[in-house]
């Protein structure tokens, strides 16, 4: 874990080049990057801590456990009319590292035509191409030992550019695997899903074994903070000062002479109860993620006017897309009941059980705690629907409406005919993880579940500030199955949870389940099964777009230009996952990374110190 400082006076009493706001993912990698400078000075605001060592955080297997505790916002969302009105925890990171610190340390990437559509939007240099020697930057790839591959079909069949070999984050496959995982590839192949052997290389169609963000040396996860701790020394270099427990309040804004823009020249913050503000000299860099960085925009006077006037904030910069364009990966747990002579993950909750596997790891970081959900398949739908049944739903989303007319041309794009793309991700590990599915322990049961998440969903929603209190939390309202556009995202998942019943009832999957836990048999495969569909949607922890890039239609289509900086403000940008926009087919770390290189390039660019 990277140092940091415990002192705010003396943080606010350097002379900064750049404070990024959010020590999290992209703040972390951006900051880092920059601070490779020697001539500028960089600071990072955090508001969480930084928690030298912490089993829920390092070590694979105990990933998941600190969602909802110390290391979280505990956001959550309004009640979903298309969800039955229910709230859905939105877990985010409140650690130094962010979210990198809480999540399942899945690495992967989405397919080349999803980061093409950003620049078909308008802007420029994020496509693949652009974009893939920023993912390379940011990893070094640790290959498994010879006869691994063949065994376990952990294929990374590529070009040898399309891997990183000296990036601060170490990606490794896993070496221990749940039983289930033997029998992944031979039951998606049997239905016709070829394994993709290069699902790396700008096409994740197909079933495959996912790479972590784990350093085999020791074990354990590799994420953000490892990007400021110089040749695992620990030491943050000296240009480069991280002040946590440090909770923004608003980017400052002034006028400067006859300027008619504002300009971002400093942070209010708050910190162990008393306020500060930090001046910078060049650039205010926000990387709150999705949730928080149009909250901080709109605290400081940049967004909806009647949203800013609403909450008592003065309106300084009309910015209408603000906390717009809210795009979140829909997740369905669907619960078998599996072999209970299998070693399961649940088993893990008995205090006994999980006091020998932390002893085993520690030991040599094998055994449960070394396991991950590692079985992955990214689909189209047209491999799966009958014709008629797809054809249908293109017809449905032809005819909608609402959206910008270049996100919708994309998103109708995606069921042309011949088109492979991701639309659906399944992902099957032992043990239950659907939170209203709650078996009684004493039954001897065990279980496994099937995850099924949509990747680009049609739903739409919208993030924003209630008050002008950091600590009111903002109205995330991600509009799940809201509307038309709603409607097909619900019907498009209960089309797949039909075909997760056909990949359960394949071999040899099938051989180690003994029968549908969640939904029930007695759940008939239509309004029965759409019903309980609506019941049990979750978040899958992927928001974006809420600063999206503006693209072509400029203001009026985002919030950042392609260069990531704010409309009509000077020296601010927002450099994380709500500047991307529309989702893509994939887990969000690898790309927030390669945002946060690609935005460090071009920051120093604009500074005119790289060519």
């Amino acid at each position: 874990m990277a140092a940091s400082e415990n002192n705010a006076d003396e943080f606010c009493a350097r002379s900064f080049d750049f404070i990024v706001v959010g020590g999290g993912t992209a703040g972390l990698a951006v900051a880092a990057r920059l601070a490779e400078n020697p001539s500028l000075t960089v600071g990072v605001l955090e508001a969480g801590v930084a928690p030298a060592w912490d089993d829920d955080i390092d070590i694979p297997g105990c990933s998941g456990r600190a969602l909802g505790g110390p290391y979280d916002w505990h956001f959550e969302t309004v009640p979903q009319p298309g969800l039955n009105g229910r709230t859905l925890p939105w877990n985010r990171g409140k650690v130094l590292g962010g979210s990198s610190a809480l999540n399942f340390m899945t690495w992967n990437r989405a397919s080349r035509e999803d980061y093409d559509a950003w620049e078909h939007l308008g802007n420029s240099g994020w496509g693949w191409e652009a974009l893939l020697p920023f993912f390379t930057k940011s990893e070094t790839f640790h290959p498994p030992p010879a006869g691994f591959r063949d065994q376990h079909s952990a294929f990374y069949d590529a070009p040898t550019d399309i891997l990183g070999t000296s990036g601060p984050i170490n990606i490794s496959y896993t070496t221990e695997f749940s039983p289930s995982h033997a029998l992944w590839h031979s039951t998606l192949n049997s239905l016709g899903i070829e394994s993709n052997k290069a699902h790396l290389s700008g096409n994740n169609v197909g079933v495959w074994t996912t790479i972590c963000a784990v350093s085999p040396d020791n074990g354990t996860r590799s994420y953000a903070p490892h990007y400021c701790s110089g040749a695992g020394s620990g030491l943050l270099p000296a240009n480069l000062h991280i002040l946590t427990e440090a909770l923004a309040q608003e980017i400052v804004l002034e006028k400067r002479g006859g300027d008619k823009e504002w300009t971002a020249t400093g942070v209010r913050f708050t910190r162990h109860g008393h306020e500060h503000i930090v001046s910078v000299t060049h650039e205010v860099i926000l990387s709150g993620g999705s949730v928080q960085s149009p909250q901080l925009l709109e605290l400081s006077g940049v967004g909806q006017p009647e949203v800013l006037v609403a909450a008592g904030i003065q309106v300084k910069v009309d910015s209408p897309r603000v906390g717009e364009n809210l795009q979140e990966h829909i997740m369905l747990p669907l619960v078998y009941e599996v072999d209970p002579s299998l070693p399961n993950p649940d088993d893990l909750q008995r205090e006994d059980a999980a006091a020998a596997a932390r002893e085993q790891w520690l030991k040599d970081h094998s055994g449960p705690y070394s396991v991950l959900p590692v079985s992955m398949s990214y689909l189209s739908l047209s491999q799966f629907l009958p014709q008629e049944t797809h054809a249908s739903l293109a017809a449905r989303a032809q005819n909608l409406s609402n959206l910008p007319s270049s996100h919708q041309s994309i998103l109708n794009s995606r069921f042309t005919p011949g088109t492979l793309l991701g639309q659906v991700e399944y992902v099957f590990d032992l043990g239950n993880w659907n939170p209203s599915f709650q078996p009684d322990p004493a039954s001897g049961r065990k279980y496994g579940t099937m995850l099924q998440i949509l990747q680009y969903p049609f739903s739409r929603g919208s993030i924003h500030i209630q008050s002008a209190d950091i600590a009111t939390q903002p109205r995330i309202d991600p509009g799940y199955y809201a509307g038309a556009h709603g409607a097909l995202d619900l019907e498009i998942m209960t089309r797949c949870a039909q075909f997760t019943a056909k990949i359960c009832a394949t071999q040899p999957l099938a051989s180690i389940l003994q029968a549908p836990a969640a939904p029930g048999e007695g759940v008939d495969g239509g309004e029965g099964l759409r019903e309980w569909v609506v019941k049990n949607t979750i978040t899958d922890w992927h928001p974006v777009g809420t600063c999206a890039m503006g693209g072509s239609a400029g203001k009026a289509g985002g919030v950042v230009d392609e260069r990531l900086r704010v409309y009509e403000v000077r020296g601010l940008r927002v450099v994380d996952a709500s500047v991307m926009p529309l989702h893509i087919s994939a887990h969000l770390q690898a790309t927030v990374y390669a945002i946060a290189e690609k935005a460090a390039r071009m920051i120093l660019e604009d500074l005119g110190v790289v060519g």
